[in-house]
Formats: structure tokens, sequence, C-alpha cells
């Protein structure tokens, strides 16, 4: 799909199908232009100007008083596409504003322009100052991304077989991290075959990311191409930041979000993406205030931008390895080698699904084993029978979602029903759907396949019946193991590995029921032991343990009660 061409007046009818570009390219009132000036400067720009331009980081925001800007998107040739052109009361920018990392587009005035220009380090005053102001930069901002992921601009494309597990990989990442993107399938694209000759490539080095400049990169690791990428921020290895949150699930947003609004100098390490396991559901229906429900991806990113837009940082697709709870500020070690200091550390790091105890399952896991239903797990299997494995909540959501596209879900479970692990509504919502097949007492005993798993199968535990299906796709959702494995000798855990909180060593109960056994570290969300898992029940967790970080990075001075003193009329 081309770039969107610029609208008339009469085209945006909020009754028409563009009602949104209102929204995604807003005009500014007088008033509003007022306000937005008194924070920044006045600029006469002469024609082709570069403002900004792709790759820069901590770009400053533009307002059009006169003339106009053009938004530019290049090719792997570097050849320019027109993404947009605003023009006067109108203004640049998109969520990578809200953040350090690499803009995605150029930004150049197509005549003698007049504009007013607002230094990175005002822009977040312009929009938590102005607060009408600041919704409307935001609804914008999210709606340009989505735009640009929609119609694959300012990215980058991915060739590889579609089916592969690596080219999974790579647009798994791309997509929870709101990346745009055009995946060329080798397996069906045509367009694939011209591109690699092009750029000179075999099946053997698949898949491939280029980038603009014709930088490409061979089945890179996450952290890699997240630094190439510019997605990844740097930071100080010698700054003490006041708080650290270890995952970026509901609860270590929820803690980000209200910590930095709160004025805590707030970093987030994510070792993936925003969401955490919530993120890779399909639709989550019993969450406050979403009453048609909301995707694990679109809360999450909602999330993120909430906590950016407040100050938090988000360093992404790092791992941490490590901590040296021995001393304060904490330290934690990454993956890459570096270190983070903190005052005060939430654990947030959530819980994995099990994996299951069967031959050959890491042969196919990636390659016909999915542990998300998102979007792109249901595109690969439209119109074939699939297995989900598990009888929570997240096993539920997965077959109601992939039952719209595919020809049958068989749902697995152990037990004799889904009543004592699955909330009611799904729970008929699979009994009442025609493509849901549910085998209770049932068990996954074998896979077989070549590069691909094609066959899979099950065993009836009260029967013995044994029966063999050709299915290529495998949903596995069941249990939980927590996060835990970099906390080994820092803190207590319990016969599961999920962290303790609520009461010293000694069995004493501490100030925060999300304190941990040490000071000044906190655990929320699936990774405490003990928690509720779902998705409010983490956000109220993250929400909620900020207070007691305040009573711990600012106690009450302790000393003699102050004497009353009354004064004699």
């Amino acid at each position: 799909m081309g770039p969107p061409r610029v609208q008339s007046e009469s085209e945006r009818d909020p009754a028409s199908p563009d009602a949104r570009y209102a929204q995604t390219f807003p005009r500014l009132s007088p008033d509003m232009a007022a306000r937005v000036s008194a924070y920044g400067t006045e600029e006469w720009l002469p024609k082709g100007t570069f403002l900004f331009q792709r790759g820069d980081r901590r770009i400053d925001f533009f307002f059009v008083l006169e003339g106009s800007i053009e938004i530019l998107d290049f090719g792997p040739d570097g050849e320019p596409n027109l993404v947009v052109e605003h023009s006067e009361g109108q203004f640049t920018g998109e969520l990578n504003l809200f953040n350090d990392r690499e803009i995605l587009v150029s930004g150049r005035t197509t005549t003698d322009s007049r504009v007013v220009r607002v230094k990175h380090a005002d822009f977040r005053r312009l929009v938590t100052g102005e607060p009408d102001i600041g919704e409307l930069i935001m609804r914008a901002f999210i709606l340009r991304r989505v735009g640009l992921i929609q119609h694959s601009q300012g990215g980058v494309i991915l060739i590889g077989p579609g089916h592969g597990a690596n080219t999974l990989r790579l647009e798994r990442f791309l997509i929870r991290n709101g990346y745009p993107h055009r995946l060329l399938d080798t397996e069906v694209d045509p367009a694939a075959g011209g591109f690699l000759a092009c750029f000179k490539l075999t099946p053997d080095q698949l898949p491939v990311v280029i980038a603009p400049g014709r930088r490409v990169f061979h089945n890179p690791p996450n952290a890699l191409l997240s630094d190439e990428l510019g997605i990844t921020e740097s930071v100080d290895p010698g700054h003490s930041y006041d708080l650290v949150v270890v995952g970026a699930g509901p609860g270590g947003l929820a803690a980000a979000v209200y910590a930095a609004s709160e004025g805590l100098e707030t970093l987030v390490i994510e070792a993936l993406a925003p969401g955490g396991q919530a993120g890779t559901s399909s639709k989550i229906e019993n969450y406050l205030g979403f009453p048609t429900g909301i995707s694990g991806q679109a809360l999450a990113g909602r999330a993120q931008v909430q906590a950016q837009k407040f100050g938090a940082r988000l360093l992404i697709s790092r791992a941490v390895t490590g901590i040296d709870c021995e001393r304060t500020p904490y330290r934690l070690r990454m993956e890459d080698g570096r270190t983070v200091m903190a005052r005060a550390v939430v654990i947030a790091t959530g819980a994995r699904y099990r994996k299951l105890d069967v031959p050959q399952l890491e042969r196919f896991e990636g390659q016909g084993i999915h542990y998300a239903a998102t979007a792109m797990e249901a595109q690969l299997c439209t119109g074939e029978e699939v297995v989900v494995v598990g009888g929570g909540n997240s096993a539920g959501q997965a077959a109601v979602f992939l039952s719209r596209t595919v020809a049958r879900v068989h749902v697995l479970v152990r037990g004799r029903g889904l009543a004592a692990t699955m909330s009611d509504y799904l729970v008929q919502r699979i009994h009442s759907s025609p493509r849901i097949t549910l085998h209770t007492r049932t068990e996954l005993t074998a896979l077989d396949g070549d590069t691909l798993l094609r066959e899979v199968t099950w065993i009836n535990r009260d029967t013995g019946e044994v029966s063999t299906h050709r299915i290529g796709n495998v949903f596995v959702m069941i249990g939980a193991e927590p996060n835990t494995e970099w906390l080994q000798g820092c803190l207590e855990l319990d016969n599961k590995g999920f962290v303790k909180t609520g009461y010293d060593a000694e069995g004493h109960p501490l100030a925060s029921p999300y304190e941990t056994t040490r000071l000044g570290i906190y655990a929320v969300g699936d990774v405490r032991s003990g928690s509720v898992k779902r998705v409010a029940s983490s956000v109220g967790e993250g929400s909620v343990v900020v207070q007691a970080i305040h009573r711990y990075l600012n106690p009450m001075p302790v000393g003699p009660a102050p004497v009353e003193m009354t004064v004699s009329p």
C-alpha cells in the first residue's frame, strides 16, 4: 500500500473511512497555537532545510506557523517517499518523541517556513503542562505509529520463510516492539526473489533484515537488531536511578507509570518487549474499563507510552542476569556485561508457560510449537486444524481467537473439565463454538515432522485411546514458571521459585505486602509468591507498591514527638 495522500478539508468527513485523518494530523486552534509557542522559540527556515533525519535521537518538536514540512520515508536504496505534509497549524513528530530511540522518518521544509521549535527537553513540559494539547498530541502520535506500521513506512524489510523459527522470532520482536516492517515470505511471495537477487542473498543466509542504506543483517539476535535499529536507549552505568523496574509486563509498566508520574527517576529493563506474558494474549475481555476487550499488545503499548509521557525510560531487549544486593545502590548486571545502579528495585519479571514433557519438543519450537496466539501466529494456520494445550484463561482466549480463522481447534486438558481453572465466559464460548472440540483427561504424547511440525499424537487417560492427527501448529499454555533465575542467592524464594514477599526471614510482617527480604527490593505480579495470576491484579500491585517505595526512599525522621504549644489570647 502506498503512502496516504494529503486530503482536503472536504474529505475529512467524520462519517467517512478517513474520519481518523483529522485526529492523526490535527490542526490546532489559534489559542492552542499561542500556548504551544510559549514553550518554544520562533524560527524562519529556508526551503529544503532538514529539521531531523532518520536515525536522529532526541529530536525537537516543530509547530508550523507558515509554510510546510514534508515527512519522508527512505527505501532500501535511499529513495525518498512522501509520507505526509504538515502545513499551517499542524505539528511534527510521532511516538519516538517520548523517548530517546532513533526517529523513523525525516522532515524538511518544502518552502520558506516559519515554525515554533520546542526543544526535546521542553516537549514533555508542554504535554504535561497543557493537558488538552497533550491529549491531542498523544492520540496523534499513536495513530501516526499505527499508520507507519500499516503502510510499512519508516521501517525495515524482513525476508525469510514465513514458517521458519528465526523468521517468526524476528517478526514477533518487531511486532511486539511496534516497529514498522514488511515481511517478504520466501515460501509464497514472488517479490522475495527479486530482493534476494538484488542483495545477492542465498536461501541458506535467511532470514535477513534489510534497513535503509542497504544495511543487511543476517539472522541477527534480538539484542543486536534492537541496537542497530535504535530501539534500545543508552544508559549511564555510573548513574543511580531512584527506581529500576525489571520486567515490562502489566505490573512493571504500572509501577513505572505511577513512579514516574510522582517524580521518581525510573528505568524499566525488559528482555524482549513490553507486555510480558499478557502481551501475547489475543484479547482480554475481563479487564475493567474495556467492555469490548483489548489485546494484550494494545494494552502494553498504551501503558508504555503512558510511562514515557511521565519521563520513565525503557531499556528494551536487555535481560538482567544478576544483581549485587549486598550493597546499595543495588547493581543489576545485564547480559551484555553492562550494569545499572538503583536505589530501589521492583521485580516484575513475571512467569512463563511450562514446556510440555514430549519428545522432540525443542526441535519444533517456533516451527509448529507456539507459546502465544496473536494475529501473527493465527495467519500461519488459517483454514487448518490446531491444538491448544491448557485449561486456563490464556488457553481459553487463544482457542476462541483462533476459532475465527482455523478449521478446528482441539483443546487438550488433563482435568475433567474447565470450570475450575477458566473464567465462565470463556468456558461457555468454548462449549458453544462449533469449531472448538474439548478433549478432557487428554495429553499430548508425540510430535513428528520434517523441518516443520506435521503430526501430533495424543492419548485419553481414561480410555487409553491413542490417536494421531495431521496437525502442524500446537499452542502450549500450561502452568507458570517464574523468571527468577537471576535472583538466586539474593532473595528468599518459595519451593516453586516465586519471590516471597510481606515477611522477613524470621517470619515477621513487613511494612508492605510487596516488600522482599531485602530492604528496598519489591516484587509485584506473577513473579510474586501467592499472587493472583490476573492482569488487573498485576496492575494493581504495580501501582500500590510505589507508596512503599516512597517511604523507603524518603523515610520520616525519627525523634521525640513535637511539643504542642498553646498561645494565650
